[in-house]
């Protein structure tokens, strides 16, 4: 693979890692510790969404990232030719 080509393929893994990781912390973070009282208005299933967030919904989100991080890195490897068989 070219260098040109090899630093855009690295570009575009760091932006999808780094937008992935965003998602994860708003997820984990926001909805868990900064937004937590405000989401405890609302209840799924008999318990403060707040609560769900920092105990179950940050784990389902991180699982959730793990499938799109394996979908789109295979087709950004087929996009420069860099995948496996």
């Amino acid at each position: 693979m070219p260098g040109k080509n090899l630093q855009e393929y690295w570009q575009k893994n760091l932006r999808l890692l780094a937008i992935l990781l965003t998602i994860w912390f708003l997820v984990s973070y926001g909805c868990g510790i900064l937004f937590g009282e405000a989401l405890n208005n609302i209840q799924i299933g008999g318990f403060k969404l707040g609560f769900w967030f920092a105990q179950q919904g940050s784990i389902y989100v991180f699982i959730i990232i793990i499938f799109v991080y394996v979908n789109k890195m295979n087709k950004l490897d087929r996009e420069y030719d860099v995948h496996e068989e």
